[in-house]
């Protein structure tokens, strides 16, 4: 495992679609593996494989930031596919360091994915988690926070 770089905003690439994961291999595991590692050592909760540089449709995220022995979800190829209810949130990004914002998001998803045994899952989640990954998502569609946020706070 190895930390890699975070893409910092003005980075072309995070502004590029990411592509489908069409096969889970070595390299899909090792980049997850680099993934939980760099946002553990970033202090992030969640992150998606564009922000480190690679246009693939992963993100990882932790549900559950304040158990330190919770079980960390990697997602393959996710989509929502129902979302309801809204909610005002601040968020922040490790690709847009010393900034925050109010985003407006669901308070309710379901989602879509392929795990890392190549089985198709379907997640649902509320309030901080529907955000982690509605946040997540964006990412691998070529969006950042800021583009939604109604407030902007600097840390």
């Amino acid at each position: 495992m190895a930390i890699r770089k975070i893409r910092i905003d003005g980075d072309p690439i995070l502004r590029k679609i990411s592509k489908p994961v069409k096969e889970l291999n070595d390299k899909i595991y090792e980049l997850i593996d680099d993934m939980v590692e760099t946002m553990f050592h970033e202090q992030g909760v969640g992150i998606a494989a564009v922000q480190v540089g690679v246009l693939r449709r992963i993100i990882v995220i932790d549900p559950e930031p304040e158990n330190e022995d919770g079980d960390i979800m990697v997602l393959i190829n996710p989509e929502i596919v129902e979302s309801s209810g809204e909610e005002e949130g601040l968020e922040g990004c490790l690709s847009i360091p010393g900034r925050r914002g109010i985003v407006p998001r669901p308070t309710y998803v379901k989602v879509k994915y392929v795990n890392e045994d190549g089985e198709d899952v379907e997640f649902e989640a509320r309030d901080f988690v529907a955000r982690e990954l509605c946040h997540e998502i964006d990412h691998i569609d070529g969006i950042l926070y800021k583009d939604k946020m109604i407030g902007d706070y600097e840390q």
